[in-house]
């Protein structure tokens, strides 16, 4: 680079600087001196963005530098109800002073009252209809290991000459990170390392009603199918696609398991996302969706304190006895009451009311940002305050979402991805009207910083300025 391109460089890289309102942190902040501290000693299975998050308060987390943001990713749709919220806390506190934990081989009083008001909130709310019993865990991948774990037992029972094992999914999916879950995830890149996967597991594409006659079959035990896709782009189910589903698990005598540990508790705007019949960004109705034999949940259900559980039919429990599955720390009273809390707010009308109108007010933004900056957005994905934004890959192969990632997060704004190059827009479900309309301003910014003229609205230009920030979702940690 000759010295006049880099005085260019430079300056332009000053200004810029200058004109952001946290930009990261440099080598020799805290920030940097405590990061390079630790890292050493983690092992090294995430990305993460240079910030570190010292405090979060409702839609507001606040880095190490005090600097804060408006944080659109709600933990990855975990913090529902938002950051460091009064009563949850205060759950926790008072619950720390009575129990934290007494182990499975007792009663106490809080893991049950989870397990029926799970059931009965379920029926309340209109969602899987034959929910009769809960296995209570502490995590999503324990979720659905306990209900691949089900649906093999399921089987056995039905034909025990043990041909009945298989478990079907889907692409895109993804289901978690231990060896089950993990073999539910028919991603090669993340299966490779970790070969050979459990037997037994098969894939399918999502939404092809066609090839499901032939994937379905009398060796299928279960079916684990995500009704809204989240790390695989926020891609919606067909209604077409779910009944189908439902009506040949029935013919097959295989179960229907639901995973909506990241589409449901209150996301989509009811409580599961196969209660609703709004067919979301497409505005089409869609009915009564099919309901499930086994549903699987975490992540909003103890915003932020680790608890996951498994909702099963009657017939499904009738196949589970003692001892053929079990957990240490899950259904513990913390979590357990903890999750109580949440989950009474995450069904109030008023929470639900939220959630459809900030998802309105955010798909307005989208479609403007979409005419604004034509060719940006390609499709507009989702339901509820459960959103995916496509965008294209660049010719030489840059990711534009992993740009606007870096650009927002520089002007306030955290977003992460999703899928192949799709912004995911998953804001605790208590965002109002007033951060949306920030929030979403701040990514038009960061829109104009990477599809616009080469200059933001400070006049500051953003040729080769806006890296690409690697990471920003659970199967997109490569380094």
């Amino acid at each position: 680079m000759t010295p006049r391109r880099l005085l260019t460089y430079l300056s332009r890289h000053l200004q810029r600087e200058a004109s952001l309102r946290t930009p990261d942190p440099p080598s020799d902040s805290q920030t940097a001196t405590m990061t390079s501290s630790h890292t050493p000693y983690m092992v090294p299975t995430y990305v993460r963005p240079p910030p570190v998050f010292v405090k979060g308060e409702g839609c507001r987390l606040w880095d190490l530098e005090n600097r804060i943001y408006l944080d659109f990713t709600a933990g990855i749709a975990v913090n529902a109800l938002g950051h460091s919220d009064p009563g949850v806390a205060g759950v926790l506190s008072a619950q720390a002073k009575t129990m934290v934990h007494c182990s499975n081989l007792y009663h106490n009083p809080w893991t049950g009252l989870l397990s029926k008001e799970l059931v009965q909130k379920t029926h309340e709310a209109g969602g899987m209809r034959d929910a009769a019993r809960a296995f209570i865990c502490n995590s999503g991948s324990e979720a659905n290991e306990a209900a691949i774990k089900f649906a093999r037992k399921f089987g056995s029972q039905k034909d025990s000459s043990g041909q009945k094992h298989k478990i079907l999914s889907f692409q895109e999916s993804f289901h978690g990170r231990t060896m089950g879950a993990l073999s539910a995830t028919p991603n090669p890149k993340y299966q490779a390392p970790f070969a050979p996967m459990l037997a037994g597991f098969s894939y399918s594409d999502y939404n092809d009603v066609a090839a499901l006659e032939e994937n379905i079959t009398e060796e299928t035990c279960g079916v684990l199918v995500e009704p809204i896709q989240g790390e695989g782009g926020v891609n919606v189910a067909t209604p077409t696609f779910l009944h189908t589903l439902r009506r040949r698990c029935d013919e097959v005598g295989a179960l229907l398991i639901f995973d909506e540990i990241q589409c449901g508790l209150g996301r989509t705007g009811t409580l599961w996302a196969h209660c609703s019949s709004d067919g979301g960004v497409s505005g089409e109705k869609t009915g009564d969706l099919p309901h499930p034999d086994v549903l699987t949940t975490a992540k909003a259900l103890g915003n932020g304190f680790p608890i996951g559980a498994v909702l099963v039919t009657q017939r499904v429990s009738d196949a589970i006895t003692t001892g053929d599955h079990g957990t240490t720390f899950g259904g513990n009273p913390m979590g357990a009451r903890a999750a109580q809390h949440v989950l009474a707010r995450l069904t109030s009308d008023e929470l639900r009311d939220n959630v459809q109108a900030r998802s309105a007010q955010i798909l307005s933004h989208l479609h403007r940002l979409s005419e604004r900056f034509p060719g940006a957005i390609t499709e507009i994905r989702g339901r509820g305050l459960i959103i995916g934004a496509q965008l294209p890959m660049h010719e030489d192969g840059s990711d534009y979402a992993a740009k606007v990632v870096t650009a927002a997060r520089e002007r306030g704004l955290l977003i992460i991805t999703c899928g192949k190059g799709a912004l995911r827009v998953v804001p605790p479900l208590v965002v109002s009207e007033e951060e949306v309309e920030e929030g979403m301003g701040v990514l038009g910014e960061a829109f104009e910083s990477v599809f616009g003229n080469g200059h933001d609205r400070h006049g500051v230009s953003s040729e080769g300025a806006v890296g690409e920030t690697k990471g920003q979702q659970e199967m997109g940690t490569s380094r």
